[in-house]
């Protein structure tokens, strides 16, 4: 046995010797060594790229807890007013240990109704409490939570409708009130397309408002978007027809799609939307894909009553709340939600590009109640 070891030990070892030979080494030692390094240096390699991967990994979470602190750092600050609303009213009633009793929520009824989230909604809410009231005892700590989770209910009801890039050009349209930021919104938008490098048409449909066209104009020089325009008091929905045709040209990626400030009042003005959206249909097929109504939070409970007639003439898929950092009227997101059944898809902080935030319902909550 010991003998047949020898001989394969004899025989390996005159392998390797004439393999080193062909490979052109001096001896067998100095191939070994190659190979030993060889060996090292893949260690070293493959320790370096777990070490990296490591690295990489400790680096996105490191990220990602920066934009969730930046998230959180906005979100107060924008809340600012609001919370020191309403929200500062129900404190003192959070704060008491003993059950919620009748004067209580007598209490709690008075300050809900003067919160601008609407009738509605604040009839909602005060169901929703005194059926778990009337079921158990509740301290206020109980009915924080329960506000909170009713609350993200009504937010989070409606689905956010993805946007889909791959059939173009994906058309947007934007409508609202003047002064409610529109215009602005297109422009931070557009800057967000064209950040993740998609080709971006404006399309100056306030023909009512050469400054809306002119401001929309300043919006494309930033954004580096191709904007189509006409003289003021020109027809507003030709306009967005040939924005639609020149994206279809230049095989763009998005239209987005300026209105005139409707006022909710003029039912001629009303009617003339409802044009604008039947001729986009006709300019791509299933346009427009996306409708943001565009809403001033600081108009409060007035800005439910806009939203319920745009509702009327316009497919509205999406809400960008405007000015909330201006305001203590924050609430009205709540009723905004709960009346029209859509989402609050962007809320806008400030006056930067990068101030148009999409919209978390469980973080709005809970910096609300911070």
């Amino acid at each position: 046995m010991s003998n047949g070891n020898t001989s394969l030990f004899q025989q390996t070892f005159a392998n390797l010797s004439l393999i080193s030979q062909n490979l052109g080494f001096h001896n067998l030692a100095s191939f070994m060594v190659s190979i030993i390094a060889v060996i090292l240096f893949a260690a070293f390699i493959a320790t370096g790229i777990i070490f990296l991967w490591q690295k990489s990994k400790e680096r996105k979470e490191q990220i990602k807890k920066v934009v969730e602190e930046v998230q959180k750092d906005f979100l107060f600050s924008a809340l600012d007013k609001t919370k020191n609303g309403f929200i500062k009213k129900l404190t003192t009633i959070f704060s008491k240990s003993e059950p919620i009793d009748a004067a209580t929520l007598e209490e709690l009824e008075s300050i809900l109704f003067t919160a601008d989230i609407g009738v509605k909604t604040a009839n909602s809410l005060l169901d929703s409490i005194k059926h778990h009231a009337q079921k158990q005892s509740m301290t206020g700590l109980e009915l924080k939570e329960l506000l909170k989770q009713d609350m993200k209910a009504i937010l989070l009801k409606p689905s956010k409708k993805l946007i889909n890039l791959e059939n173009k050009p994906h058309v947007i349209m934007f409508i609202g009130v003047n002064g409610a930021g529109k215009t602005t919104s297109i422009g931070k938008m557009g800057k967000k397309f064209a950040d993740i490098g998609k080709k971006v048409i404006f399309g100056a449909g306030d023909t009512f408002r050469a400054a809306a066209v002119e401001q929309l104009s300043i919006w494309a020089q930033r954004v580096n978007a191709t904007i189509v325009k006409e003289n003021e008091g020109h027809d507003s929905a030709a306009v967005l027809f040939s924005a639609i045709n020149k994206a279809k040209e230049e095989n763009a990626d998005v239209v987005l799609c300026d209105t005139a400030g409707r006022l909710h009042t003029k039912v001629g003005l009303m009617d003339e939307l409802k044009k604008v959206t039947r001729v986009i249909a006709k300019a791509a097929i299933d346009a427009p894909h996306e409708v943001y109504l565009v809403i001033d939070a600081t108009m409060g409970q007035n800005a439910i009553v806009q939203a319920r007639e745009f509702a009327l003439c316009a497919p509205i898929t999406g809400v960008i709340l405007t000015k909330l950092d201006g305001t203590a009227k924050g609430g009205v997101a709540l009723g905004i939600v709960d009346e029209l059944n859509v989402p609050i898809s962007y809320i806008g902080v400030g006056e930067k590009a990068e101030d148009l935030k999409e919209f978390d319902a469980n973080k709005f909550v809970e910096e609300l109640f911070a």
